[in-house]
């Protein structure tokens, strides 16, 4: 519930801005002092007459909240108010703001007082200017007043109630009401004198002794209390100010008087007595307040989350903050180390040019040095003028500067190392990539949220619905939904898929399954869902399968009826298959001509579907003709019993078929037996023991046959749990 202090913008007029004083109740249900709707009337045109008015809202009984232009809350024959279209916008002034913050529409000519107010009585109001409209100032609803003017709007008391107690209750200390001058704080009150005293006036003025000792003194909050809750005078009629208020028009919702009932205004209406109305829309106000308080409670729950979520921002930015710049330290560490390896590199291939291209030096200046040496002598050699001396030695000296010049060869003067580095560094791929760098998918999925109300079971499948929680912003690659085996076992895979709701075929009946989901992203797979149990259904529906039957068979009445287009015998299985439970399921006769031989019974989903029913191991079923029938097994029909791991009470019985007859087929898993009925009754000894596994209900038959299939029915009243005797009867 809101506090004292929150309640107070509540208890402020729109106008002025402070507490009301004296409120009266606009037809539009708001409030406004009587000196503020004074203040601002406004008076019309005179060919806008209240007349005119009154005629444009005639017919209108209550307060039209779905038309902006029309507004009355009473009807024009009991109130004499009407609505007035467009006159929202009879001020021409500029609007106004209040302290409040609501508009006001201001007078648009100055109101000067009145001349005689010296005549009038000190509660009384000025007369009200002719065809004076006033305008709400929280919905700007215009209304045009009658003769009453202002005395025609109800008192809210009420309000001014509220208003009273709320400033009592924020004053300060209750005072002692006898202290002369500085009154001092009151310590008791009386309830029987209505007086606060402090301790001293109260041993001097209301001494306990004599009749005053009856009087009962209470702490002073108690007293305020009192006070709040002693009755206040009764409330007198607008109309009629010497008749008190006692009754209340339905239609016109509005209290009444006696004199209003007898002078017709009301005559006609429904009324009701005041007390009771009083306390029915009081029991109305607190209903409506239980559901306000509920919402507000939710309200500050929802608040104190938000601030916690807040505080947790807050907590995990500061957080995500330290991971972000210790990950990005470490890139930057990373590409330091590299940098480092990089410049070695490079500082090692600038050591090999300079060694290569120092040792080329060094090498050439030798060769040069002596080339040199070796041209300056020969050129003294030439200078000697002896000729048998020189061809002494220029024979050598020939051989010895062609040596020379050949050790100059080619690529003696070409550099062994380039001055430029072939080394490129490809910062291209990791450029792009610190462009890309992004924040990824750190979180798994939340867990997903199974909606209950479009889960469900029929026959023997379950369909499952879910979605995200409201507010997860991760994403999700995809969903996984397990199953049990229905009898509390290990959970096992069922759908990985992108959609999010999925139907599971080919469950057990008369199972309970548990079910969960879970989300899964590159991160990860998230948490499971709450587990949902879910119980398949104890009756069995279902049709023949024309998807698993042979070509040949017929199909119609939607998959309830078959026949064969062959003379030979062709196989149709059931659509849905048995595996635990008690199963019953009839088949009529439509049509039977030439004597044929249907076969009825269960299978296997891979039996032959072209021979017979019976005749290989993936069947168990009853043959029958018009006078006997027999049942079979693995292409046996002997009348000797056969002991296998299922066994095959293989009698022949007599009793056989024709036109209309009723083959019934009970499969029992609880004590694996399959019993035959025909027309109701049983027909032979039990046919099969120990079944075990998936079966689905099947017939064979040809072209002479039509069979329809009736499923959903309860099983027979002469089976009941027992042991089967050993005469093969069901006990």
């Amino acid at each position: 519930m809101a506090t004292m202090d929150e309640m107070e913008e509540e208890l402020k007029c729109p106008v002025c801005g402070s507490f009301y004083r004296e409120p009266i109740i606009l037809p539009c249900s708001h409030n406004i002092c009587l000196a503020c709707a004074r203040n601002i009337l406004v008076q019309t045109p005179d060919a806008e007459s209240p007349q005119s008015s009154r005629a444009s809202g005639s017919g209108v009984s209550d307060y039209d909240y779905l038309d902006l232009d029309k507004m009355s809350l009473y009807s024009e024959a009991d109130s004499g108010y009407g609505s007035y279209g467009g006159f929202v916008s009879a001020p021409t002034t500029p609007c106004q703001k209040s302290p409040n913050g609501v508009r006001v529409f201001p007078p648009s000519v100055p109101q000067p007082p009145p001349q005689h107010h010296l005549l009038q009585h000190p509660g009384s109001l000025p007369p009200i200017p002719r065809n004076s409209c006033i305008t709400c100032p929280q919905c700007h609803r215009s209304l045009i007043l009658d003769e009453r003017g202002l005395r025609g709007f109800a008192k809210n008391r009420v309000l001014e109630g509220v208003v009273d107690r709320y400033q009592q209750s924020k004053a300060a200390a209750l005072k002692c009401q006898l202290c002369e001058k500085s009154p001092k704080e009151a310590t008791v009150m009386c309830e029987q004198c209505d007086v606060f005293y402090c301790d001293s006036c109260r041993l001097r003025c209301h001494p306990p002794r004599g009749p005053l000792a009856k009087h009962r003194l209470v702490p002073p909050a108690q007293g305020r209390i009192s006070r709040r809750a002693s009755p206040r005078k009764i409330s007198t009629c607008t109309e009629h100010e010497l008749e008190n208020l006692s009754m209340y028009c339905v239609q016109c919702k509005m209290p009444v008087c006696y004199q209003c009932l007898e002078e017709g205004k009301h005559g006609t209406h429904e009324v009701k007595a005041l007390g009771a109305m009083w306390k029915l829309h009081k029991g109305q106000l607190s209903q409506a307040l239980t559901g306000l308080s509920d919402r507000a409670t939710e309200a500050k729950e929802f608040l104190v989350q938000l601030r916690n979520m807040v505080q947790h921002i807050q907590e995990n930015g500061v957080e995500f903050e330290a991971c972000l710049v210790a990950q990005c330290d470490a890139l930057i560490e990373a590409l330091n180390r590299r940098k480092a390896q990089l410049l070695s590199r490079v500082n090692k291939e600038h050591e090999h040019k300079l060694m290569v291209v120092r040792d080329q030096i060094s090498h050439c200046t030798v060769k040069l040095r002596q080339t040199t040496g070796l041209m300056e002598y020969c050129l003294e050699v030439i200078k000697e003028n002896d000729p048998s001396g020189f061809l002494q030695i220029s024979d050598a000296l020939i051989r010895r500067v062609h040596m020379t010049e050949s050790q100059w060869g080619k690529g003696t003067l070409t550099p062994r190392m380039t001055s430029d580095f072939d080394l490129t560094l490809d910062s291209g791929p990791l450029l792009q990539t610190i462009h890309q760098l992004d924040f990824v998918q750190m979180k798994v999925p939340a867990a997903p949220m199974l909606q209950l109300e479009e889960c469900c079971t029929q026959n023997n499948s379950a369909t499952l619905s879910w979605k995200q929680p409201p507010l997860s912003t991760i994403a999700v690659e995809g969903y996984i939904l397990e199953l049990d085996d229905g009898s509390g076992g290990a959970f096992r895979e069922v759908y990985v898929g992108t959609e999010t709701i999925c139907t599971v075929d080919g469950l057990h009946f008369m199972s309970m399954y548990k079910s969960r989901v879970k989300a899964f992203n590159a991160s990860g797979a998230g948490q499971y869902s709450k587990t949902l149990i879910m119980q398949t259904s104890d009756i069995a529906w279902f049709t023949f399968d024309p998807v698993s039957a042979h070509p040949d068979i017929i199909f119609s009445n939607n998959n309830l009826t078959v026949t064969c287009s062959s003379y030979d015998d062709r196989v149709v299985l059931g659509s849905a298959a048995f595996s635990r439970g008690v199963h019953y399921w009839e088949m009529t006769v439509d049509r039977y001509d030439n004597h044929p031989d249907p076969t009825f019974g269960v299978a296997r989903g891979d039996v032959l579907k072209d021979v017979m029913l019976g005749k290989d191991d993936k069947a168990w079923a009853m043959y029958v003709d018009n006078n006997r029938s027999w049942f079979m097994h693995n292409n046996s029909h002997t009348n000797s019993p056969i002991t296998m791991t299922i066994t095959i009470n293989l009698y022949r019985t007599d009793g056989g078929i024709s036109k209309g007859a009723t083959i019934g087929v009970l499969l029992d898993f609880t004590r694996g037996l399959l019993i035959f009925l025909i027309n109701d009754e049983q027909q032979g000894p039990v046919a099969f023991e120990g079944l075990e596994g998936n079966y689905y209900p099947a017939i064979s038959l040809n072209r002479n046959v039509q069979v329809t299939l009736h499923t959903g029915l309860p099983i027979p009243d002469f089976y009941t749990p027992g042991e089967a005797d050993p005469n093969g009867s069901v006990c």
